[in-house]
């Protein structure tokens, strides 16, 4: 199972795209928990997860993120997919850094 962490401001639309990307990952049989924090529960979500994803609008907490991530990977949602709630471009982009 792979585990997906969304970042943002404050979660209206990144809790939409966490369905879209559920909706994916039913879709292509890949079994994944995908949830959505504000940057203020970041740190205390990052544990349970193997990525953490940050919406475009939260991009400039790139480096603060990563490190509070550790070791675990950390990448900014591709804006064009985010704009466009494509999830399955988002779920891709995850699963390409997690290599699975």
């Amino acid at each position: 199972m792979v585990k997906i962490l969304l970042v943002c401001s404050a979660g209206m639309s990144t809790s939409m795209m966490v369905n879209k990307m559920k909706d994916a990952a039913a879709a292509k049989g890949v079994e994944a928990e995908i949830w959505a924090v504000a940057d203020a529960e970041a740190s205390n979500n990052i544990g349970k997860a193997d990525i953490m994803m940050l919406g475009p609008q939260v991009r400039f907490l790139l480096s603060k993120m990563q490190g509070i991530a550790g070791d675990k990977p950390v990448t900014v949602i591709d804006m064009q997919a985010y704009g466009t709630m494509n999830g399955a471009k988002v779920l891709d982009q995850a699963l390409e850094l997690l290599n699975k």
